[in-house]
C-alpha cells in the first residue's frame, strides 16, 4: 500500500489537497456578500416609503391610483432618483411650465431619453391620454412644499 491509502498508488497519482483556508476564505467572501446585499437592499427602502397626498381628491386622487395600477413605481420614487427621477424633482421642474401636464402626459404614452440624463422613460402606448393627463396632473401635484 502506498502513501496515499489506495493500494498500488503512489503520491504522483494522488489529487492534491486544497488548502483549508481557501474554503474558509469562500465561505467568508459568500456571507459578507449576502449580508452586504441585505443590508444595501434594506438601506435603499426603509426610507422610500411612499405615501399618496393627504387631500387628494378629485383628479389628483384619480391620477394616483392610475399611477399605482402602472409601473410607474418601479422606477420612480417621491423625493429621489431611482432609476428615473423622483416626483418631486420632476413637478419642481415643469412647476412653472403651463404646458406640464400635455408635455408629461406625451412623455407617458411616448417616452422620452435625455431630459434626466441617459436614463430611458419608456413609452406606454396602453395609456389612454385621458389616462395620462390625470397621472401628470398627479405627478405635478408632488411638488415639495417651499421651506
Amino acid at each position: 500500500m502506498g502513501t496515499t491509502g489506495r493500494p498500488g498508488a503512489t503520491e504522483d497519482e494522488a489529487p492534491p489537497r486544497r488548502p483549508r483556508w481557501l474554503l474558509v476564505l469562500l465561505a467568508l467572501f459568500v456571507a459578507m456578500s449576502a449580508a452586504g446585499m441585505l443590508i444595501t437592499g434594506w438601506l435603499i427602502l426603509r426610507g422610500y416609503v411612499f405615501k399618496p397626498p393627504v387631500a387628494a381628491t378629485g383628479p389628483v386622487a384619480q391620477g394616483y391610483a392610475l399611477v399605482q395600477a402602472s409601473d410607474c413605481m418601479r422606477c420612480h420614487l417621491a423625493e429621489r432618483k431611482a432609476v428615473g427621477p423622483g416626483w418631486q424633482g420632476i413637478a419642481a421642474r415643469h412647476a412653472d411650465n403651463p404646458e406640464a401636464v400635455a408635455l408629461l402626459a406625451r412623455k407617458i404614452r411616448e417616452g422620452s431619453v435625455g431630459d434626466w440624463g441617459r436614463v430611458i422613460m419608456p413609452r406606454h402606448p396602453q395609456i389612454g391620454e385621458a389616462d395620462a393627463r390625470l397621472m401628470a396632473q398627479w405627478v405635478l401635484a408632488q411638488r415639495p412644499a417651499s421651506r
